[in-house]
Parts: structure tokens; C-alpha cells; sequence
């Protein structure tokens, strides 16, 4: 297994989310975040802090961790296929259970949960293929 591979790609996949968090969350679509209930978010000054970055750079390391187990076995003609796939993967047993578990279980408005569904379904298949044009066959 490469590790320095799979922590690069944590490293990149750490900026990716900051600059994709940046322009959709923290900008473009934002008014998500004022629709009612609008208790259940906690006051934020600026970004994210520093222990919010190391928490994602961890969780990038271990999803490029679990690619370099599982590449061989996903399906794709080259890498980047395989990457998609594999995000594609990610989001259908990842985000969507917690997607639907948040729309079920929590007060938070139902457009969030439908943009955030959009949002992964979006960036999970593009997380995917920068890892596997990090890590390699």
C-alpha cells in the first residue's frame, strides 16, 4: 500500500472540501442556513476552525485509506472511472442512510437535507477521482 500516497490525497481532498465548503456552504448557498429552524446551527465567526480541518484531514485520510483496499475490486475501465465509482459508492451507503436519518429524526428544514444530498452527489464521484488520480492503480 502507498501511504504517502493516501496521506497526499488526504491532504488534497482536506483543501478540496475547504474551497468547495467556501463557495457552495459559505457562499453561493448560504440562505440554506436562515431557513427555519434556524436554532439548530451553532454561531460561527469566520470558518471553521483548526480542529474542523484536522477532523476532515483525518476522515480524507481514511476514506483514501479504504480506496487503496477496495481499488481492485471496483469496476471501471481506468482510474478516474473507478474513482467515480467509488464516490458514487461512498454517497449511495454513506450519505444517503445519513441523509434520510437527519430528514427523519432532526429538526433541520427539509431543503437542507435535499441540498446536502445534491451536494454529496456532486462532490462524493469528484472526491473519488482525485483519490484514485493520486493513489494510482
Amino acid at each position: 500500500m502507498k501511504a504517502v500516497k493516501i496521506v497526499l490525497a488526504g491532504v488534497v481532498l482536506t483543501v478540496f472540501n475547504a474551497i468547495v465548503g467556501a463557495v457552495t456552504c459559505g457562499g453561493v448557498f448560504s440562505w440554506v442556513y436562515k431557513l427555519e429552524p434556524t436554532n439548530v446551527w451553532r454561531p460561527m465567526e469566520g470558518g471553521p476552525g483548526a480542529a474542523f480541518m484536522a477532523g476532515s484531514f483525518v476522515l480524507s485520510v481514511i476514506l483514501s485509506f479504504v480506496y487503496a483496499l477496495i481499488n481492485k475490486g471496483i469496476p471501471g475501465g481506468n482510474r478516474l472511472v473507478k474513482g467515480f465509482v467509488f464516490g458514487l459508492c461512498v454517497w449511495a451507503v454513506g450519505m444517503l442512510p445519513g441523509m434520510f436519518a437527519t430528514y427523519a429524526f432532526m429538526t433541520v428544514a427539509t431543503t437542507v437535507v435535499v441540498y446536502w444530498t445534491v451536494l454529496g452527489l456532486i462532490k462524493t464521484p469528484v472526491e473519488g477521482m482525485i483519490i484514485a488520480a493520486i493513489y494510482g492503480e
